[in-house]
């Protein structure tokens, strides 16, 4: 899922530059800019949970590795 969310994050980003540079009125840019920021927090819980979700499975399976990185 992380990939999905870097995607949405660079999607508003480049929505946003295109909207400032076609002049788009404002209320656009400051969605854009609402989107990409609620998307970072996002992000995180989202990385957090897989690590979590990793040294989980690591300690019910020993055959799993963990790769710290």
């Amino acid at each position: 899922m992380v990939p999905f969310a870097l995607a949405g994050i660079a999607a508003f980003g480049v929505a946003a530059l295109a909207g400032w540079l076609a002049g788009a009125p404002d209320v656009w840019l400051w969605t854009c800019l609402a989107g990409a920021l609620w998307g970072i927090p996002g992000l995180l819980t989202m990385l957090r949970h897989d690590a979590n979700r990793r040294r989980r499975r690591a300690l019910t399976h020993p055959e799993y590795q963990v790769h710290e990185g």
